[in-house]
């Protein structure tokens, strides 16, 4: 596992278990990003989370003092879900959100109708923290009656500070048994969520480094495409799970501190 970091220009990176825990900043997170800011290297953030729009992704990180960052430089699962629908689907079309408020806004603000009824083209399903038994049966429902079934994220699990927490995933999990349908998956580990990275921060995916806390979505998927991974062990996956890998990340390191430390010794 070596990585040169003379030849990185530009930095993608993951959010849960890499900047904060719940809503609990993660330390070197906020030096981090402010080493980036001071050497001039483009970073984006690029996370499977589709709970929150990209603007509250700002604000939470201005409240955690982690730094300020533009919209353009969030790209969430739910923000590439909405780039999907509106290549796919035309504007006016009914859909069914199963998720928070901020995918059902960026489900609108591409065009979509929200609908609980049918006709409905599509269920589009990310992580509901207000999940119960009659969004399940609703949503299941309308797949198993014809709509398309699309998930922001297949992540299984999210770090919170008392241990990994059901993700949306687990969501997809559950709706793909009861209806017998498989979902089309728009977030990590796709490429389509590190190519939008990609564009945000004008660097090509070899001269890209993509800094996660989970292998098979941030590592596999940036490595698959390109990029250099950075496993940091503040997360999900462990050093064990990096040296069984298939395919190993570039470099493990137990926290942002010390990839700055290494970065700076480079």
């Amino acid at each position: 596992m070596t990585l040169d970091f003379r030849k990185i220009r530009g930095v993608v990176m993951d959010v849960d278990g890499v900047l904060w825990r719940g809503d609990e900043p993660i330390s070197g997170a906020a030096e981090f990003i402010a080493f980036l800011q001071s050497r001039g290297i483009p970073f984006a953030l690029a996370t499977n989370n589709s709970n929150k729009s990209p603007e509250d992704y700002q604000i939470k990180l201005e409240a955690l003092k982690l730094g300020q960052l533009d919209v353009d430089q969030i790209v969430t699962s739910g923000r590439a879900t909405a780039s999907y629908m509106k290549q796919h689907y035309p504007a006016g079309t009914r859909i069914h959100v199963l998720g928070g408020d901020g995918l059902r806004l960026l489900m609108q603000r591409a065009g979509m109708i929200l609908t609980d009824e049918p006709p409905c083209a599509a269920v589009v399903v990310g992580i509901d923290f207000s999940l119960n038994y009659e969004k399940v049966r609703k949503a299941n429902a309308l797949v198993r009656g014809g709509a398309d079934f699309i998930g922001t994220n297949a992540d299984a699990t999210f770090p919170m500070p008392d241990g990994p927490a059901p993700g949306a995933g687990s969501i997809l999990a559950m709706l793909a048994t009861a209806s017998g349908k498989k979902p089309v998956v728009i977030g990590k580990p796709n490429a389509a969520m590190y190519q939008a990275a990609l564009d945000v921060i004008g660097t090509t995916a070899d001269e890209t480094l993509m800094v996660g806390d989970r292998i098979d979505t941030d590592i596999d998927g940036a490595q698959a495409l390109g990029l250099k991974g950075a496993l940091v062990l503040t997360g999900v996956s462990t050093r064990a799970e990096a040296e069984a890998a298939q395919r190993p990340p570039d470099i493990v390191i137990n926290s942002l501190n010390e990839l700055i430390s290494q970065w700076q010794q480079a």
